[in-house]
């Protein structure tokens, strides 16, 4: 009899976090290594939330909290949801996690039986799948393209939906791809949707603040209020308010759903910690002009990456209108050779002979599900993301 359970078997490790790590292992052996694997923020925590957490502790808020989060933070969550999504959701709909995994992954271990599929759309954030399976479902995948900006088309998902599909996972905007939906987009989604009851949508909506130029986020459920019954709108603080280590995800939703979440996080971890849900209620509820500025670092950066890798023989970065990756194609270097004579045969070998020529860490695409792609992450400076972009430069122009 195996000692491991059989789950395992279906579950690969986290790429990001591997190519993170591999990063940190190079530079700690004195290699000039630039990582751009990581999904975070390179800006700090803003000082007022910092305040807050100190303050809690000064209050002697360190005691257990309750399962579903403290009673301030779920209100203002429910006045978040109202304020920015036109959402209406009592306190007790929403759910509070440690992290916006947590989330998704109480809400599959929640809801899925065995034959239970659940519609991905790919290039997917490398979680989704494996959380799936460790609940016993069974990962599906919607097609996108490059042409189509890595978007799920009405089309794609007609045709993804089956008898066994319980949930669509939407993503907007998007890990990797950076795509996000427009209002026309979500309504040509939800109105497939709304032929077929047996699915429901679970939208992360963990990167809604990040979006450029003219474009405005909506959210489905806000899109289509018919849904309204069968969303769990995700989301979280990590991203918009720069608080990563902070751990704090939550989500909204039908309450028959949230009270099951809130049952098996009560058998798992409890409540999330205390000092981070008192930072995350000043963080909802405080001022909020920060993000604009963030958003206007990032844009720039954006754009700095796109053009440059554009200019990488072999290379083809679309500009996506959110998050704060892309994804540029690959394609146009397979086949070809590296100066030790190593063929490039698919994004895992582009990515790796990168790392070992140029000292550059890119996520590849297969690890997304959908290739000749890779990751670059630009939430670092400016300044390391030019000498970074300057690299692959230099590296696909040495293919021959």
């Amino acid at each position: 009899m195996a000692f491991l359970a059989d789950a395992l078997s279906r579950v690969k490790p986290s790429a990001t976090i591997a190519v993170t790590q591999k990063a940190r292992e190079l530079k700690n052996a004195g290699r000039d290594v630039i990582g751009l694997g990581a999904g975070e923020p390179d800006f700090d925590t803003p000082d007022n939330i910092k305040n807050a957490a100190i303050d809690a502790i000064r209050r002697g808020e360190t005691k257990y909290p309750p399962v579903s989060g403290i009673a301030p933070l779920r209100e203002a969550i429910a006045k978040k949801f109202k304020r920015e999504n036109n959402l209406d959701y009592k306190p007790e709909q929403t759910i509070v996690g440690t992290g916006g995994k947590q989330i998704l992954f109480n809400a599959f271990m929640a809801t899925l039986n065995p034959g239970d599929e659940v519609i991905i759309p790919r290039p997917y954030w490398v979680s989704y799948p494996e959380m799936v399976a460790i609940c016993g479902g069974t990962p599906t995948f919607a097609e996108t393209s490059i042409d189509n900006g890595f978007k799920l088309t009405a089309e794609a998902l007609e045709k993804a939906i089956t008898p066994k599909s319980k949930w669509l996972v939407m993503n907007s905007p998007s890990n990797p791809s950076g795509a996000a939906y427009t209002e026309a987009e979500l309504r040509a989604i939800a109105d497939v949707l709304l032929k077929h009851p047996h699915v429901w949508v679970l939208t992360d909506d963990m990167y809604e603040h990040l979006t450029y130029g003219d474009f405005v986020f909506k959210t489905i459920a806000e899109v289509e209020p018919n849904l309204y019954d069968r969303t769990l709108t995700m989301n979280g603080v990590s991203k918009a308010y720069a608080m990563t280590g902070w751990r704090i995800g939550y989500a909204a939703g039908p309450v028959q759903l949230i009270k099951a979440m809130d049952m098996i996080q009560g058998q798992q971890t409890s409540g999330a910690c205390t000092i981070a849900q008192w930072a995350s209620v000043e963080a909802l509820n405080g001022p909020q002009d920060f993000i604009a500025k963030n958003k206007a670092i990032f844009q720039a950066r954006r754009d700095l990456v796109v053009s440059m890798l554009n200019q990488a023989r072999g290379i083809t970065c679309p500009s996506p209108e959110g998050a704060f990756y892309v994804y540029p194609s690959c394609a146009g270097l397979i086949g070809k050779k590296t100066q030790a004579g190593t063929v490039i045969s698919d994004d895992a070998v582009f990515t790796s002979e990168l790392l070992e020529a140029e000292g550059v860490a890119v996520v590849q695409g297969s690890a997304f599900g959908l290739g000749p792609n890779f990751r670059i992450s630009y939430a670092t400076s400016e300044k390391l993301l030019e000498e970074a972009c300057t690299r692959i430069q230099r590296f696909t122009g040495s293919l021959s």
